[in-house]
């Protein structure tokens, strides 16, 4: 049940709840849900059950045997065995696509709370760069592509694109902390945006969910690089 601490995890943080009113209205103590979404104790069955009916999921779900909330492993292998190969690949890409563009619009949402120029200006062009970088990768595949599209050769734009990553980030973390940059002001701390699950589940209810996902995806990744 590897997967269940996280999923239990972050489906309350979705509905905005702090652990110990779950644990009251799930009619067990805050320590002891507490050891459950840290992996310290595994859960009976009949909690399981009763986890999955309060967060409206599928047991399977909560122990990672299927992505779909409502479906069981089982009827998700009904489902997916009735799709070919393109259409998984399609459903992935699409499910990607959406965890990535809902994570944005949050990223976009704190930093038009923050009302800062310069921030703003640092974190567009470090995702712009991004973009950039994976649009090269995509566009070096076929050697039959025109390569006039850009300007900066192929064998210096990894090595001066990540330069300028790492320039933005720097500046972005100098003026998020209320330090000057040349040309721009830091944050102020009275525009200084207020987060934390809750905040963010109230304030974009359809895109938390994906930015939560998002994050789990990234620590895990993280996690084994550790």
């Amino acid at each position: 049940m590897s997967d269940f601490p996280r999923m239990i995890t972050l489906l309350r943080k979705e509905k905005g709840l702090s652990q110990k009113q779950a644990a009251l209205e799930l009619g067990v103590s805050q320590a002891l849900l507490s050891h459950y979404e840290k992996g310290i104790r595994e859960c009976g069955l009949d909690f399981a059950v009763k986890i999955a009916d309060y967060y409206n999921v599928s047991c399977d779900y909560l122990l990672g045997r299927t992505a779909d909330r409502n479906n069981t492993h089982f009827e998700t292998n009904l489902l997916q065995s009735a799709e070919n190969k393109s259409n998984k690949s399609n459903i992935a890409l699409s499910a990607n696509k959406q965890l990535i563009i809902h994570s944005i619009e949050i990223i976009f949402g704190i930093l038009e709370q923050a009302d800062c120029k310069g921030l703003n200006a640092e974190i567009s062009s470090y995702l712009m760069v991004s973009l950039y970088k994976v649009l090269r990768i995509l566009y070096s595949a076929n050697p039959k592509n025109p390569q006039a599209m850009f300007a900066v050769m192929p064998e210096v734009y990894k090595g001066l694109s990540s330069a300028l990553q790492c320039i933005g980030e720097s500046n972005a973390e100098c003026l998020s902390h209320g330090k000057n940059t040349p040309g721009s002001e830091g944050l102020d701390s009275t525009f200084a945006p207020s987060l934390s699950p809750n905040i963010i589940s109230r304030l974009y209810p359809e895109s938390a969910p994906s930015l939560y996902e998002l994050v789990h995806k990234i620590e895990d990744k993280l996690k084994k690089l550790s």
